[in-house]
């Protein structure tokens, strides 16, 4: 055979093949995740209607030019804040980090795209507690483009979690210079109550929930925010005014159904507090909500039931860690709260603490932790790092007062007890009950 007719053939050859394998990726592209369906409340409202019709064009966009990555940004997007509205963290925060990744593995892809993604991903890490990844890709975000708010949001976000707190004031100072908004000022707000700043938190918040249009789910959250600064300073009436404000613009808000059961609960109306956390439960699968009713089930009594919530919870969680949500604070507090179990807490919150050691909650939960093991000079170790914010919240005083009366300074104990009691004196915890028995003590023995 001559060698042209190789070529030729084997030029042939080369196109078939190609054809196939172009055919075969056409066929063989990976599915786009598909929208759910919500469920309950939330499934009757026209926003719902609304959500539908812009996934499903976004969805037709994709399927008719795969590489469309604006509409994958905006899908993903989409399904970030359905998670946020639906409590199907398991589902949608995969789903969205699935499509931002594939957006980024593309080349040549335009630079505003490329940011929104990198700012995007770092918002879903850090919905997944991968706070020293989303750290990374916020930074990597600030250097495609330092000037857009988003992307201080995300790295204040990161020192918070990280306890890098300093840092994180200078981001949020960056992010509200450049555009004072809901999120921005939600964000001061933290930082304020993280320094011990209650009514400047509140007044921060109040800012962000009056910057958000009524109804939509940002301005629910904070307001639902903003009632909860005010629960914790014990203001049950402006807290409960608040709850309903945000239920009467967004009716099927599950956060402010769930306030209003504590406020109940705090005020000795245990029935109906149940009734709500069990409405709230049933319109989101949110575990502070089944963790609420535990302990409500456990004051009344109903320690099977308390028992069967404790078990669905442990099930959730390992959904959600399967789908790469980190919850060891989460399975600590359950195993330390509900099942009065120090040494499977702190099994999980090693782990936590090995990645953040600063952070001033996670310092909290292993003070509580060996406050339980009655191994009251480690707590203390730990303590001096939660407390060195000087954050006024009531708990933490609380257990700060029983951790010195115990070492021996017992004046200096009960004065922070008084002090967390004046703080909130609607406080409910197991270190609560401690705490107002240690003080109705020392006045009988006046």
């Amino acid at each position: 055979m001559k060698r042209g007719n190789i070529y030729a053939i084997s030029f042939v050859l080369l196109l078939v093949i190609a054809a196939g394998v172009f055919v075969y990726s056409r066929n063989h592209e990976e599915p786009i995740p598909p929208l759910r369906e919500r469920q309950g409340p939330i499934s009757t409202t026209s926003e719902w209607l609304n959500t539908k019709a812009a996934i499903e064009g976004l969805q037709y966009k994709i399927r008719k030019n795969s590489n469309d990555t604006q509409s994958k940004l905006l899908l993903a997007m989409a399904y970030m804040q359905e998670a946020r509205v639906t409590g199907e963290h398991p589902y949608y925060f995969p789903a969205a980090l699935k499509l931002v990744e594939d957006v980024l593995d593309r080349n040549n892809i335009d630079p505003a795209i490329r940011f929104e993604a990198t700012v995007a991903k770092a918002m879903i890490q850090l919905s997944l507690h991968h706070f020293d990844k989303a750290l990374e890709t916020g930074k990597l975000a600030h250097k495609l483009n330092p000037n857009r708010a988003s992307v201080y949001g995300v790295l204040c976000d990161a020192y918070v979690e990280l306890g890098d707190y300093e840092k994180a004031i200078e981001m949020a100072d960056q992010m509200v210079a450049i555009r004072p908004d809901l999120m921005s000022y939600a964000r001061i707000s933290y930082l304020r109550e993280i320094h011990g700043d209650m009514a400047g938190a509140i007044r921060a918040m109040e800012m962000a929930a009056n910057a958000g249009y009524p109804g939509l789910e940002q301005t629910a959250w904070a307001k639902y925010n903003l009632a909860n600064l005010y629960e914790r300073i014990g203001d049950l009436q402006m807290a409960e005014i608040y709850y309903k404000q945000s239920l009467v613009e967004r009716p099927s808000y599950a956060f402010s159904t769930a306030g209003l059961g504590r406020i109940k609960a705090k005020t000795g109306n245990d029935k109906e507090a149940i009734e709500l956390l069990q409405q709230a439960a049933g319109t989101i699968p949110e575990f502070s909500f089944q963790e609420e009713l535990a302990h409500l089930y456990k004051k009344t009594g109903q320690k099977q039931k308390a028992a069967e919530i404790m078990e669905q919870l442990l099930e959730g969680f390992d959904e959600d860690e399967e789908a790469g949500h980190n919850m060891n604070m989460e399975i600590a507090n359950v195993y330390l709260e509900l099942d009065n179990n120090p040494d499977k807490a702190l099994e999980y919150a090693l782990k936590e603490y090995k990645s953040r050691p600063n952070n001033i909650d996670v310092c909290k939960m292993m003070a509580s932790i060996y406050y339980e093991k009655k191994d009251y000079a480690t707590a203390n170790k730990y303590l001096l790092k939660a407390i060195r914010t000087q954050k006024q919240d009531a708990s933490l005083l609380t257990l700060n007062g029983l951790v010195n009366y115990k070492l021996g300074k017992k004046t200096d104990g009960e004065e922070l007890i008084r002090k967390a009691f004046s703080i909130d004196p609607f406080q409910s915890s197991s270190v609560s009950t401690e705490g107002k028995a240690l003080l109705s003590r020392s006045l009988s023995s006046l």
